[in-house]
């Protein structure tokens, strides 16, 4: 009797450790089915074709296929690293990166602030309807628009310019002002879509704590400060890490549509780069291999920011 006890407790043992997922699945099976195409759809567009990555690693023959082109290690890393543009590429990606980053990540958070202060139910529908308007705008539309807009002979920002006795200013083809077209452009088409996350973080912050302020004689702007920003913050840290690890993957289409050869030097990024490189000039093994270098540095900020936040503070995304 005491060794049949002994002999069925291992699998006791193990039938515990898996009953508390195979209940939840049985329990919750509806949200993991609502879970399941998403999980699909990753695998099939984003990891299944991680096998090609190692083409970055050969000289790609199309003839030959992926096995059977010849390895060549980090032959294409080294190109890259010593060829002419390497500067210029990293430098504009990172600066239209930092520069969109310290811009465009707090304008959400201000504008969800000053909207949820709003007292006014019609006000504050027509302001959040106005500012969400723009984020449906596809890429082609906006670009469209600064063009118009920015034109030196009949855009209205050079028509307003002169009419206060300033000068025409190109703004699409001076290499210098293209960064600010770029962010502030971005900043105004998804400022008011950013700041829902943070309109929903502001609804959960227990009014009392309100009241215990005003009891306290707190300001509003007070309130502000140390009431909302602090409810806010946790979110305000898991998406500035999302962020930060996303500083080099400027979105190409925007910046491929605004740009030009009288703006290249400024224009010029990672993106566009490989662009050029693999679609036009077919180099695949060597675009490849600059997109992987691109995807690992973003995924080393990452961790070291996510790293930072967690020793910091308590909150981060693992």
């Amino acid at each position: 009797m005491k060794h049949t006890t002994l002999a069925t407790a291992p699998a006791k043992t193990a039938a515990t450790r898996r009953s508390p997922f195979v209940s939840s699945m049985r329990k919750h099976w509806d949200l993991y089915a609502l879970l399941l195409p998403v999980i699909i759809y990753f695998i099939i567009f984003h990891y299944i074709p991680m096998y090609g990555v190692q083409i970055a690693f050969k000289e790609f023959i199309a003839s030959k296929g992926i096995n059977g082109s010849p390895w060549v290690g980090f032959q294409h890393f080294e190109r890259f690293f010593d060829g002419f543009y390497f500067w210029r590429v990293i430098r504009n990606t990172l600066g239209i990166g930092l520069y969109e980053l310290i811009v465009g990540f707090p304008v959400p958070i201000i504008l969800a602030l000053l909207i949820n202060e709003v007292q006014s139910k019609s006000f504050k529908k027509t302001v959040q309807t106005v500012t969400y308007a723009p984020h449906f705008l596809s890429t082609v539309v906006m670009v469209g628009m600064l063009l118009i807009f920015l034109s030196p002979r009949y855009g209205i920002v050079n028509t307003l310019i002169e009419w206060f006795g300033g000068d025409q200013i190109a703004f699409l083809t001076e290499p210098g002002w293209f960064k600010t077209v770029y962010v502030f452009s971005g900043v105004w088409q998804q400022m008011g879509w950013s700041s829902i996350i943070y309109l929903a973080a502001l609804t959960g912050i227990d009014p009392q704590q309100h009241e215990a302020a005003k009891v306290d004689g707190a300001s509003r702007l007070q309130r502000i400060w140390h009431v909302n920003l602090p409810g806010i913050l946790p979110t305000i840290i898991i998406l500035l890490i999302l962020n930060v690890g996303s500083i080099l993957a400027v979105g190409f289409e925007k910046v491929f549509l605004l740009q030009n050869p009288l703006n290249m030097e400024a224009s010029d990024i990672i993106s566009t780069y490989v662009y050029r490189s693999g679609i036009l000039e077919a180099q695949y093994s060597f675009s490849a291999a600059v997109g992987l270098f691109n995807s690992v540095i973003n995924f080393f900020m990452l961790v070291t920011v996510n790293f930072i936040a967690r020793k910091a503070g308590e909150t981060s995304l693992w």
